[in-house]
């Protein structure tokens, strides 16, 4: 499910604090849920990479992102598609 197409981008996200797209996401397709790191832009400028999971049918959870080793290596390969997104996390390690 690496290129969500039940999930298209741009996608608009809406939180209390402000209302934007979502422009890129990683997503690996786990094996009790889809782990996901995306790129969120606001309305009124700026960026901010949420990290957030999607249960097997696609709804959103509301709940800690955990990952596993395969979960790894299944966002490595989708942020490859991401350009923006993998900037941003290479200036978060390093």
């Amino acid at each position: 499910m690496a290129d969500n197409p039940e999930r298209p981008l741009p996608r608009p996200f809406e939180m209390h604090w402000g209302k934007g797209r979502i422009v890129e996401e990683a997503v690996s397709n786990g094996e009790w849920h889809q782990p996901c790191i995306q790129l969120l832009e606001y309305d009124g400028g700026g960026t901010s990479v949420r990290f957030c999971s999607y249960n097997r049918t696609g709804r959103f959870q509301r709940s800690p992102l955990m990952v596993g080793e395969d979960d790894i290596i299944g966002l490595r390969d989708a942020l490859d598609r991401t350009p923006r997104l993998r900037s941003m996390l290479q200036e978060l390690v390093g």
